[in-house]
């Protein structure tokens, strides 16, 4: 499938990374998007996975809770041309 959005998360803090998300949601909902690139960066070498980012940990349980999960279908892990690990696809449900 192809990536009608992408949003690079890369420098916001939790509260910006949180309103950015819901605001690509919101406005791919709109434009009838089905894939979002949600980048949120790799682990860094060395820490253990429960070190990653705080972003990319609090992810799904945003996604869960957000105005709009009853949209999303699925998270998955991005393909590695889109950046594997440090990216997810936000799946939505088709109007």
């Amino acid at each position: 499938m192809p990536v009608d959005r992408t949003l690079d998360l890369h420098g916001c803090s939790l509260d910006a990374a949180w309103e950015a998300i819901d605001r690509a949601l919101e406005r791919g909902i709109a434009a009838g998007d089905r894939v979002i690139l949600l980048i949120t960066g790799h682990a860094r070498a060395g820490e253990p996975p429960v070190q990653r980012g705080k972003i990319r940990a609090a992810v799904h349980d945003w996604l869960a809770v957000s105005p709009h999960a009853d949209r999303i279908a699925a998270v998955r892990t991005a393909h590695k041309r889109h950046g594997g690990g440090g990216s997810l696809y936000i799946i939505l449900r088709r109007g």
